[in-house]
């Protein structure tokens, strides 16, 4: 291979190389330092994109524990309707068993009287020999 030819094949790799490394040297939105400013034009501006970025986090921030907020509502009041509905069929199934105590309470039970302690039990029969 010759020498241009080689260099035309490396010339794209060449500028992606060149657009990756503009790419990087942009400048992140952030907090900067204003003090090493030297013009009070340029200090002011620096604060004022700091008091930009600063408002841009907090209503970011606002927005999503609204949001947040919102969908945590959201479970609770769909958790106090399950509660709700478990304690409607609690209630649906105390009812019977509330009704049936009455009827049970309302039988005679024989029961037979417990010994004195005058009276001795009888005698069991003596074995068979």
């Amino acid at each position: 291979m010759s020498k241009t030819t080689l260099s035309i094949l490396c010339l794209p790799f060449l500028l992606v190389a060149l657009q990756i490394g503009v790419a990087a040297a942009q400048d992140v939105p952030g907090i900067e330092i204003c003090t090493v400013e030297k013009t009070m034009e340029r200090r002011t501006s620096c604060l004022q994109s700091n008091i930009d970025f600063l408002k841009r986090t907090m209503t970011q921030s606002a927005l999503d524990q609204q949001q947040k907020l919102d969908t945590a509502n959201r479970a609770i009041l769909a958790l106090q309707a399950q509660v709700n509905s478990l304690q409607e069929a609690v209630a649906a199934l105390a009812k019977p068993a509330d009704q049936a105590k009455p009827a049970d309470q309302a039988k005679p039970l024989s029961v037979a009287p417990a010994p004195t302690a005058d009276v001795k039990p009888p005698a069991a029969p003596a074995p068979a020999k």
